[in-house]
């Protein structure tokens, strides 16, 4: 006899076992909640699996379903988009949605959320400074502050 799963996943496989015993949906309900207690499956979820196992339909890896394909924001992805608009500010959202193979959707969000970038006067400028960025202006001002402070050191001097 198989043991049951009490991960709050919902499978069907811990109960395939019920229909080959020639129990109904019902009393298969009652066993899942008797073992798993708050976390056993609805009826009508029992009840779809046993419709599954009846046709033969028991694999418990979810059918493929049709349309496009999800995409991962992936760093890589926003490397070439960043790589792209570095290259090219006047690049489309479609040119570069379609070089990549993602959505514009995706594109979008990749665009405004990790690059905070945005399109100004047909160009993609960022939004505002970035880390990197704002060190950089940390450091020339800091320089900045020193060379001045030594040029008037300089020009304090008696010579």
């Amino acid at each position: 006899m198989r043991a049951i799963s009490t991960s709050s996943r919902r499978e069907p496989s811990s109960s395939f076992f019920f229909p080959l015993q020639g129990k109904v949906p019902k009393g298969i309900r009652a066993i899942l909640t008797e073992t798993l207690g708050e976390h056993a499956p609805s009826y009508a979820t029992v009840k779809n699996w046993v419709a599954q196992f009846k046709r033969d339909n028991f694999s418990t890896c979810d059918a493929p379903l049709p349309g496009r394909h999800k995409t991962v924001t992936t760093p890589e992805i926003i490397d070439q988009i960043h790589e792209l608009i570095l290259e090219d500010r006047r690049i489309s959202v479609k040119s570069i949605a379609e070089q990549l193979g993602i959505s514009r959707e995706r594109f979008g969000s990749i665009i405004h959320e990790d690059l905070n970038m945005r399109k100004l006067s047909a160009k993609w400028v960022p939004k505002c400074l970035n880390a990197d960025q704002k060190r950089r202006c940390q450091s020339s001002e800091q320089l900045l502050e020193f060379f001045f402070g030594a040029i008037e050191m300089i020009s304090c001097r008696d010579w």
